[in-house]
């Protein structure tokens, strides 16, 4: 079993930045591979980054150079780094650990075992 807690989200204006964070404990395989997803008021949960062990990321189109995930060396804390926001980033943010994630993508969050508890980022 993995535990994640996440910490760092918050209100910003358009055009600024906020640095998302997420701890992991327990089984640490699943932790092999974190990521973020989204989920916004009446939409589906969205994937939004991903890393696995050795570094290698992915990311969503509408993220792309302006968010930047980074993985600690002990492989239990991830940080998603946040700029450039914009209105249509406002969601709920949470932090994802599975292999599947990296393995497959970031359109499995129905594949997800382990998820944080969410963390509001609003951009207004």
């Amino acid at each position: 079993h993995v535990q994640l807690v996440e910490s760092g989200g918050g209100s910003v204006q358009p055009g600024g930045s906020l640095r998302l964070s997420c701890g992991a404990s327990g089984h640490t395989y699943s932790s092999n591979c974190m990521g973020w997803f989204r989920q916004a008021p009446g939409k589906e949960r969205e994937g939004v980054a991903a890393i696995d062990q050795h570094g290698t990321t992915s990311y969503a189109d509408s993220v792309k150079g302006r968010f930047t995930i980074i993985m600690n060396n002990a492989r239990n804390t991830v940080w998603p780094q946040m700029n450039s926001l914009l209105p249509e980033d406002t969601a709920m943010y949470y932090c994802a650990a599975d292999v599947v994630l990296c393995l497959y993508g970031l359109g499995t969050a129905d594949r997800i075992d382990y998820w944080g508890q969410g963390t509001q980022v609003t951009v207004s």
